[in-house]
């Protein structure tokens, strides 16, 4: 059977304050909540260029038709051009660029990257607040929303892969997180953007969920909410929407689940391998792939000469130690010299990106990587 993940995620931390992560709050230079954001404002305009950043808004169409925003910061603080290769941060689900610019400058991987003297570029995925357009959709056509992560992979990643590749004229350093892993995984296993990639920082690498220990988490996935939501007419997931905050409060008085430490995880799971989109029988799986089950991606596919930096930790009740160490099965076969793999035991799946020592834990050991590579 295979892995489902039909986008609904919270980025969380449950031990947000034994690691000292700060959720749902900009620098202290910058009072403004997440939430309360003008898209309409731009990343550049809102939160980099009020911290003395230059910063460049850029556009990018998908195959599919999905206008992408990307942001560029082409030099550090102190004015000087970047001299390092380009770097792509791309995001996991249910949030937006913003996750990267979220702590203070020196907590922060995009200012860090930048004052490092890397080229930095932000993608944000169809759908969130930021990448709202589509060359003929509008949003509040559910049609707008007729996609899953496969999408992501085949349209959206390459199409920013691309457009980076095309600005710099030069090949790109890559980090994701969380649904940004699972996305560049299936990309890479089917052989693509290899020829624009220099290397990739894969942080809380999702593409096993079989031992997926949140129960909040677990309380909703043999409930097939996002396809309920789908019908109930719901084809947008927002966190402020009536039809969600339902949902949660639903969830929150179940049995054993804690909603004091969100942000946990929603997710739509089916246990064993990482495969295509299942339209739920064989003859329209067999009318979209031409075979009766969806397509596995296949990670032993990936090349064994990619470099690869994959970050997780102990306390990740996404991305669980387990289920990595089965992708990690699954590179057993990699060049020795390609591969690195740090284990943070106090990290949980949003210290990552959020936790104010980062900087340290996981930044410094990937910039070192980048400059290897």
């Amino acid at each position: 059977m295979a892995t489902q993940i039909l986008g609904i995620l919270f980025c969380v931390s449950a031990a947000a304050a034994a690691a000292g992560t700060k959720v749902y709050s900009f620098n202290s230079q910058n009072s403004t909540s997440v939430s309360s954001l003008n898209a309409k404002d731009g990343i550049c305009k809102s939160v980099v260029e009020p911290l003395g950043y230059a910063c460049q808004e850029h556009t990018v169409t998908t195959k599919d038709g999905y206008i992408l925003s990307l942001q560029r910061m082409p030099s550090g603080l102190s004015g000087q051009a970047a001299d390092k290769p380009p770097v792509l941060l791309q995001h996991g689900l249910i949030v937006d660029g913003v996750t990267w610019l979220m702590s203070l400058p020196d907590e922060s991987l995009a200012f860090i990257l930048a004052d490092n003297g890397y080229d930095v570029w932000i993608s944000n995925g169809r759908g969130t607040r930021f990448s709202r357009g589509h060359a003929s959709i509008d949003p509040y056509d559910s049609a707008y929303w007729d996609w899953t992560w496969d999408e992501l992979a085949a349209y959206d990643l390459p199409a920013t892969f691309q457009y980076v590749h095309d600005q710099t004229g030069q090949n790109l350093h890559y980090v994701g997180h969380s649904q940004g892993t699972l996305i560049a995984l299936a990309a890479f296993s089917q052989g693509k953007l290899l020829n624009m990639l220099r290397s990739a920082v894969l942080l809380c690498p999702v593409a096993y969920l079989n031992h997926l220990t949140s129960p909040f988490a677990r309380g909703v996935v043999d409930l097939f909410v996002a396809e309920d939501l789908y019908w109930l007419g719901q084809h947008e997931f927002s966190l402020h929407g009536p039809v969600v905050n339902k949902l949660l409060e639903d969830i929150c008085i179940m049995p054993g689940i804690d909603c004091s430490d969100l942000l946990t995880a929603i997710t739509v799971v089916r246990t064993g391998t990482i495969a295509m989109y299942d339209y739920g029988n064989e003859n329209d799986n067999m009318d979209h792939y031409g075979q009766p089950t969806p397509p596995v991606y296949n990670m032993t596919s990936i090349p064994n000469d990619l470099p690869l930096f994959l970050g997780y930790g102990g306390k990740d009740y996404l991305s669980d130690v387990r289920d990595v160490q089965v992708l990690l099965d699954n590179l057993k076969d990699h060049d020795g010299d390609k591969l690195v793999v740090q284990y943070t035991d106090e990290y949980a799946h949003a210290d990552f990106i959020l936790g104010v020592n980062a900087n340290q834990i996981v930044y410094d050991p990937a910039i070192a990587f980048f400059k290897i590579n």
